[in-house]
Formats: structure tokens, C-alpha cells, sequence
């Protein structure tokens, strides 16, 4: 299997191009997001790809630091931040969560489905938040059944696929697990969820999940 950051360099110029699956679904995220936002807070956004999040949610923050592993990414992503004349997002290279930082509240959308590490991630974010931090995350859960006999058998051949995409080189890790699997990792870490809710609802539905510091 291709390695992550290789991966995400190749797909990265397709990527940047290709067009929001369901728009509507990811404004309504946003928009959610926004709203446990102010203007004095200090952001970490893990695997943030081309940067699409954090130059939308920028205006509304102090700073975002905005991390992920693929180079090619960032690079469009700071090319984008040119372009739209935005100077508080600092874009940077890194796979892992930091050790230590002044953040108000970390972000990951689309990301803790592609670690095998999902667990020690939400305890590093816990780390790094002070109480009350938000952690406010969007998941795909692909070990999610879909409704009815059409939802599964769409689940189903989405997990068949993936460990072909894999053997060519055509998708990276994945981790499949169910909405509860997920939310009950969040809370082992030492999180009160205060939002869920699945925008896509899928099959494979996103999990969007608004978790506080307790």
C-alpha cells in the first residue's frame, strides 16, 4: 500500500478541483461550527488538506494553525490563502498532534477515518485543550450500515473496495467503524459531546460531533 503523504501529494491537484460532494451538508457543518467560534480564539485544524475550512472559518478566529502530512496539499492551500488576502492562517506540515500550543479549540474534519491511531489522537487533543476546549470533528464512519437493504449492500461494497483501491494504489489507509464506536472514543477520552449529527446522513454517514473538555 502507498504511504500516506505520497498518496495525498499525487491525489492533491485533483483534489483541490473536484467539487464538494454535498454542499448543502457541509455549509450546515460550517455554519455549526461557526457558531462555538469567537474572535479571540486560537485554532488547531488537523489534516487540513488544501486549507477549503480553514480559510472559510478564518475571519471569524484570531489564528488557525492549520497542519497536514501531504506538502502538496499545504502548497495549494497556501496559494489559496495568497490569493484571498488571508494572514491569520498559518499553514504547517505535521502528521501527529502537537505536544504542546495556546489553542482554544481543535478541529479535524475528514481525517480520524485515515488513522489507525484514532484513540491517541482524541487523548493528545484532550492534552492539549484547556477545560472547556472544543474538539469539533466531521468522521466518515464506514462501519455504519446504511438503512434498509440498499444502505447496506451500499456499505458493503464501499468496505470491498477499499482494500482493492489500496492494493493499486488508489486509496489510502482506512479505518472502518460505526457512529457509536466513534462517539464512545470521544467520550473515553475525556470529552462531553455537546452536538452530533450525520451531514451526509450516507451510507457512509459523517459523523459531525461537537465535544467539550470535561
Amino acid at each position: 500500500m502507498i504511504d500516506d503523504a505520497t498518496f495525498w501529494d499525487r491525489t492533491a491537484p485533483k483534489y483541490a478541483k473536484s467539487p464538494i460532494s454535498d454542499p448543502v451538508a457541509y455549509e450546515y457543518t460550517l455554519e455549526r461550527t461557526r457558531s462555538y467560534l469567537t474572535a479571540t480564539d486560537r485554532v488547531l485544524e488537523l489534516g487540513c488538506g488544501t486549507g477549503s475550512t480553514a480559510l472559510f472559518l478564518a475571519p471569524d478566529v484570531a489564528h488557525i494553525t492549520a497542519v497536514d502530512i501531504s506538502p502538496g496539499m499545504l502548497a495549494i492551500a497556501r496559494e489559496k490563502a495568497r490569493d484571498a488576502g488571508i494572514v491569520n492562517v498559518t499553514f504547517e506540515t505535521g502528521a501527529t498532534v502537537p505536544d504542546e500550543g495556546d489553542y482554544d479549540v481543535v478541529m479535524g474534519y475528514s481525517l480520524f477515518h485515515l488513522l489507525p491511531d484514532m484513540e491517541t489522537r482524541f487523548a493528545q487533543i484532550r492534552d492539549l485543550l484547556p477545560t472547556g476546549g472544543y474538539f469539533i470533528s466531521k468522521t466518515a464512519c464506514l462501519g455504519q450500515s446504511g438503512a434498509g437493504l440498499g444502505g447496506a449492500l451500499k456499505s458493503l461494497m464501499i468496505r470491498l473496495a477499499i482494500p482493492v483501491m489500496q492494493r493499486i494504489g488508489k486509496a489510502p489507509y482506512v479505518r472502518s467503524f460505526s457512529v457509536q464506536d466513534l462517539e464512545d472514543a470521544i467520550t473515553g477520552a475525556g470529552f462531553e459531546i455537546i452536538e452530533h449529527g450525520s451531514h451526509p446522513k450516507g451510507p457512509p454517514p459523517a459523523r459531525y460531533i461537537v465535544a467539550r473538555k470535561v
